[in-house]
């Protein structure tokens, strides 16, 4: 374990990036990079300002401001090495459920360059059949009047915009770092319908003056447990309230369109170019689908931590062979990109001891995942008559997470989907297997259309009932 120190003067540091989200892949992934490049002298006004929105961020800001914003990033190598970094690049931290002027002001500064983001893929408010913006949710209902005080990251990224235009700033780049298939357009297209049915007038000056780069972003990052504090902290000799901790890969694609310039992250290894399409969609389709194809399957059988599982030779070989057969034919790969060691290498991510990510975190909002990691490449597969085995299994055992909620030894656990609609419920609690077909989810594919796919899919749902998730996995393991 070697520890990595900044060397900066925080003091030179001033803020050209307000981020909403501090959670830990943030902090592992763009504050990681940009902690590395505050180092050069010509960069030092890129610092980043964070802005927490939500009442359940009251812990992790108190201890952030406890330790002038500092804290530890734990790099777990797969070969066993650790690295520890000092982060420095959080330069402000604004909890808007305290002061909520606060952020607006913070928005309409000149200096503020770019707004990142990270609300995870259920917080851009989108509707999982039409994609389009859902308007008559209730606080985007209440946003919509231009209250003083807005509920909704929407409502306070239009004030803050409307008071910039109205100071005479200049723009800004709005740059979306969640797992969306063409995040920015998804991001243009979630802010643009809330402004236009807000204000017309500062829905034209945005269309002029804030651009909205896609991007793809990848670093395993688990949550941190009070666990996982005292371990970490014992192990570095720190006293870091709120460390995190990641895995040794990382990778961050961006579109070069940023309106009002941007830090030169290519120093440190950030890749820019003019479309990020097959990245986004390599990564979408193998990693994130990967994991989602694990982590029902893996907690039903009663592992919890992602690392354990993939010692089970079963689990590794539903999910190579989910790589292979069910993605590589319909997923091309970006230029001078070698698909087969990118595959071996998410096998050698998964497994990494060091990480040790919990299976609950890749079940979490799963009515969210499955429309941008499953449904858009299941659809392709329909289409062209491929075998439906595994995704079949998947979404058979991810309705007997929902419903019935114990694992295969008969531990009770609690579900964690933020976005399940009423009408999902009662999907789920249907004693027909084909009703829960009609999620939300699954709205993006003619389930109940294929033939193939509704046999295997009640043939595996009965099972997992009668037998458990092992015996159905070793019964379609080739």
């Amino acid at each position: 374990m070697s520890m990595v120190y900044y060397h900066y003067d925080v003091s030179d540091i001033s803020t050209g990036i307000l981020h909403i989200g501090i959670g830990n892949f943030h902090r592992a992934h763009q504050q990681f990079y940009t902690n590395l490049l505050l180092h050069d002298k010509d960069q030092q006004n890129w610092g980043i300002c964070g802005v927490c929105l939500l009442p359940a961020d009251e812990k992790t800001v108190k201890n952030l401001r406890a330790q002038h914003l500092d804290y530890s990033l734990t790099v777990c190598g797969r070969n066993g090495e650790d690295e520890v970094y000092t982060i420095g690049s959080l330069r402000e931290l604004i909890w808007g459920v305290e002061d909520p002027e606060a952020v607006v002001r913070k928005m309409a500064d000149s200096s503020v360059r770019i707004i990142t983001l990270t609300i995870t893929e259920g917080g851009y408010n989108l509707d999982k059949e039409t994609g389009e913006f859902i308007l008559g949710d209730e606080k985007i209902q209440h946003d919509l009047k231009k209250p003083a005080i807005p509920v909704t990251v929407f409502g306070f990224v239009a004030e803050g915009l409307r008071q910039r235009k109205a100071q005479g700033g200049t723009g800004l780049t709005i740059l979306s770092c969640d797992n969306l298939q063409h995040n920015g357009n998804t991001t243009k297209r979630a802010f643009m319908t809330f402004i236009e049915a807000q204000d017309k007038e500062l829905a034209a000056w945005v269309e002029k003056h804030v651009t909205f780069p896609n991007s793809m972003v990848d670093r395993i990052t688990p949550a941190t447990t009070p666990e996982d504090v005292e371990r970490l902290n014992k192990l570095n000799g720190t006293h870091d309230q709120v460390p995190v901790y990641c895995e040794d890969f990382i990778q961050w694609v961006i579109e070069d369109n940023f309106i009002a310039g941007r830090p030169a992250w290519e120093r440190v290894g950030v890749e820019f170019t003019h479309d990020v399409t097959a990245f986004e969609n390599m990564k979408l389709s193998l990693l994130n689908a990967s994991h989602t194809l694990l982590s029902y399957p893996a907690f039903l059988m009663g592992y919890r931590k992602v690392d354990q599982a993939m010692q089970d030779k079963n689990l590794v070989k539903l999910i190579r062979t989910f790589m292979d057969a069910d993605i590589t034919p319909f997923v091309p790969a970006p230029e001078n990109t070698d698909l087969e060691k990118y595959k071996e290498t998410l096998i050698e991510r998964f497994a990494n001891h060091s990480v040790s990510d919990q299976v609950s975190r890749l079940c979490f909002d799963g009515i969210s995942k499955f429309p941008v990691y499953i449904i858009h490449n299941l659809d392709k597969m329909i289409k062209a008559g491929a075998d439906l085995t595994r995704p079949a299994f998947l979404i058979a055992s991810y309705r007997h997470y929902l419903k019935y909620r114990k694992d295969d030894q008969g531990n009770g656990f609690e579900i964690g989907e933020p976005w399940l609609t009423e009408s999902d419920q009662e999907l789920i609690t249907s004693e027909n297997p084909q009703d829960f077909l009609e999620l939300s989810a699954f709205k993006g594919v003619h389930l109940k259309g294929s033939g193939q796919f509704i046999e295997l899919y009640i043939r595996f749902a009965e099972e997992i009932k009668d037998a458990g998730v092992v015996s159905v996995l070793q019964s379609i393991i080739k």
